[in-house]
């Protein structure tokens, strides 16, 4: 099977975002073909480089997300007019989504409401495969996203009677800068993919992630009906709505960003085969956006347990006294609470310890990690005890490589009892890996943890000490129970959490999207017509029983075949 796996500033590039994942399903999945499409963030990213590929990769495509070039193709009246028309559509979409204050006229609540965003929901898509087509019959587009008509129009969808009051209130520097924002967003469309010697000689195209990954397969489905799968580890839209909240960016820009990103979400979730989550509070989110639960599956991220089996395995090498925490130093730890907790066991634990062990330490975790660390000379002042000894304190502050330390698993496998204080987690990795390892573990309730420890471990509300310090004592005080909850823990980590589950679950589900979709390859015989059933399901399966290759076809969403190019097979760079 040959399968596009299309990234947004990841794989392949050495700095990319989950690059090691999917790293590991391509190479975990050495029977299938791979071409990669790849969108870069920075010029520092492309220059960078990319890791050292598998033979089964048969080509790389990249284009750069950040500055999409300019064909210097200008277009004519009838082309503006057809630009004007589709940006203009995308921009009226955009405003009546953006607020929704117009209230429910006819009182019929539910029903009026799911058929306007039904109708929205169409012309938006429409809008948005009009612009794409224009892009690939005309050329251009990036020079007309550029353009003052695409201002213009955006101008007057807000001034339009049914915008939104938050579309309504946009001032012209605020249309400068959401037509700048929509620019780069929709620059995807003008990129050279998709067509039938891109992604459309492709039996599938996976877009790890939501986003410009995720429209770059709309794209390849819509022109040339290539099935899609979408993964999303953290929901696109979410973070883009973290992002534009943070940033200083007036609301009126706001608004229509986040109606963009929302519709690109629900368009993506209405037209994918299969949609997957990494955790059911990113289910919530694609289901909130439309996604269908019949088309949504569960696969968790895959994680390398091979360099905490000696710790799993040995889980009486653990100093029965100590609290080990691992993890990134920021706010978002929260290690002052854990401080406060500390200070609770050890008026109960006196012998007890806590070591911090960092990975790495965020944009403000210099200053968070100084403020922890005073906290902990002010909580826990050295006490020696007898008069000729040195005083120590029961916190200490380390870093992974270092001489008590070197290597993650020995972290966790000096600790009796692992703990997360987290206010804000999403995919809780450092939990997973404690898990490997056998340790009992004590969290707060954010994010995935629940999901993640399923039982095997105790969890206690976020920013309460109280709460933390009486799991944390409740397990010191009970080996046997936590080497069944160690036991138990490793045993649901190895069962979930592995790489080759991952892989197993993405093998499964191409074999079941390419098994519902419509044969798109038609082979043809010697006067040039379709013959029928010459392409049969193990035609999938590179190999040389497969015998020579007949002259294909590749059936276009309009139903017409068209013939197909000889795949590539050396790897490819393209801007």
């Amino acid at each position: 099977m040959r399968i596009g796996l299309v990234t947004e500033g990841g794989y392949p590039y050495v700095d990319g975002d989950a690059g090691l994942w999917c790293e590991r399903l391509v190479r975990g999945l050495g029977q299938h073909e791979f071409d990669l499409y790849a969108l870069s963030r920075s010029r520092r990213q492309e220059d960078t480089g990319w890791v050292p590929l598998p033979p089964q990769v048969s080509r790389v495509r990249t284009a750069p997300l950040w500055a999409a070039e300019d064909d210097g193709i200008t277009y004519g009246r009838r082309a503006r007019r057809r630009f004007a028309e589709c940006y203009g559509e995308l921009a009226s979409v955009l405003c009546a989504a953006s607020g929704g204050d117009s209230g429910d006229p006819g009182g019929h609540g539910e029903a009026i409401g799911r058929d306007r965003a039904d109708d929205e929901a169409d012309r938006f898509g429409g809008a948005l495969y009009g612009l794409a087509e224009l892009a690939r019959d005309e050329g251009g587009l990036v020079g007309a996203l550029r353009s003052e008509t695409a201002v213009r129009a955006l101008e007057r969808a807000c001034r339009a009677p049914g915008a939104s009051r938050a579309a309504r209130e946009a001032r012209v520097p605020d249309l400068l800068v959401a037509a700048g924002h929509l620019r780069q967003a929709l620059s995807p469309l003008a990129v050279d993919w998709y067509e039938d010697d891109g992604l459309g000689a492709t039996d599938l195209c996976h877009a790890t992630a939501g986003g410009a990954a995720a429209l770059s397969g709309l794209l390849a489905r819509h022109f040339t009906g290539v099935p899609l799968l979408v993964t999303e580890y953290g929901a696109q839209v979410r973070a883009h709505y973290l992002a534009t909240g943070t940033d200083g960016t007036a609301p009126a820009v706001r608004t229509l960003l986040a109606a963009f990103h929302g519709g690109v979400a629900a368009e993506t979730y209405r037209r994918a085969a299969l949609v997957t989550h990494g955790n059911a509070h990113t289910r919530r989110w694609q289901e909130r956006c439309g996604a269908d639960r019949a088309r949504l599956r569960t696969v968790h991220p895959g994680m390398d347990a091979a360099g905490f089996t000696e710790a799993g395995e040995s889980p009486e090498a653990a100093d029965p006294d100590t609290l080990v925490w691992v993890g990134r130093i920021e706010p978002a730890k929260d290690l002052v609470s854990l401080l406060h907790a500390f200070a609770q066991v050890r008026r109960q634990r006196p012998k007890a310890r806590l070591r911090i062990v960092s990975t790495a330490t965020g944009s403000d975790g210099a200053a968070y990690l100084g403020h922890c660390r005073a906290l902990a000379a002010q909580l826990f002042p050295d006490e020696a005890e007898g008069p000729y000894t040195v005083g120590d304190n029961p916190v200490s502050f380390e870093e992974v490589g270092g001489p008590r330390a070197p290597t993650l698993a020995e972290a966790y496998a000096s600790g009796a009892v692992i703990v997360l204080s987290s206010v804000v987690e999403g995919f809780p990795t450092g939990l997973v890996e404690a898990m490997f390892c056998g340790r009992a573990t004590v969290s707060t309730d954010v994010g995935a943890v629940v999901e993640v420890i399923g039982g095997t471990g105790l969890v206690v509300p976020p920013r309460n000490p109280r709460a933390f310090a009486e799991a944390c004592v409740a397990l010191l005080r009970d080996p046997e129970r936590r080497a069944r909850l160690g036991a138990a823990a490793r045993a649901r980590a190895l069962e979930l959490f592995t790489v080759e589950q991952n892989v197993a679950a993405f093998h499964g589900m191409y074999l079941e999207v390419v098994s519902h979709c419509p044969v798109r390859r038609v082979v043809l015989g010697e006067t040039g017509e379709p013959l029928p059933f010459a392409a049969p399901a193990e035609a999938h399966v590179p190999g040389s029983w497969t015998g020579p290759p007949a002259p294909v076809a590749v059936r276009r969403s309009s139903g017409s075949p068209v013939p197909c190019p000889t795949p590539m097979t050396t790897t490819e760079a393209s801007g």
